[in-house]
């Protein structure tokens, strides 16, 4: 099954590149690798502001990595020119949680954004290293915030 199917089968329709919030790129190609800018969560098109451990859940820190990973898809597509069937590997994912200091569950929480990569790439080129901090606060008061790191063709 292609990319746009399993995507379409999900019922996701990728977003455009979006405008960087301060003075960077959204990402950087060299060579056969990408590197998609951080992106936050975000609900109904404004910062998903939260954190984790006092507003929110794991769980609904698992929804906000997941539409990060929709974001970042949108704006790796853009990088491998509107085609992620050029995408070889999904390389390395960085997941930073706005979390009291009290909360453990940042692994958890990401996996919303590593399960749904693995689900639309499949696990020979979605699965990815990956780390998870967590954070005493992310920009516009987001709870989650990714970077991804692709190889393409």
């Amino acid at each position: 099954m292609s990319i746009a199917a399993r995507l379409q089968s999900l019922g996701i329709a990728l977003p455009p590149v979006g405008v960087p919030a301060a003075a960077y790129v959204p990402f950087v190609r060299t060579g056969d690798l990408v590197f998609v800018s951080g992106h936050i969560a975000k609900r109904e098109g404004k910062p998903w502001v939260g954190q984790l451990g006092v507003t929110m859940d794991t769980a609904e820190g698992q929804a906000a990595a997941r539409a990060i990973a929709i974001d970042l898809m949108g704006t790796l597509a853009a990088a491998a020119g509107g085609d992620l069937e050029r995408v070889r590997r999904i390389v390395k994912v960085m997941s930073l949680v706005n979390s009291a200091p009290h909360f453990t569950e940042h692994h958890l929480v990401t996996n919303g954004a590593s399960e749904l990569l693995v689900q639309v790439f499949g696990p020979e080129i979605g699965a990815h290293a990956r780390s998870a901090f967590g954070v005493a606060q992310i920009p516009l008061g987001a709870c989650v915030e990714i970077e991804l790191v692709a190889e393409v063709r």
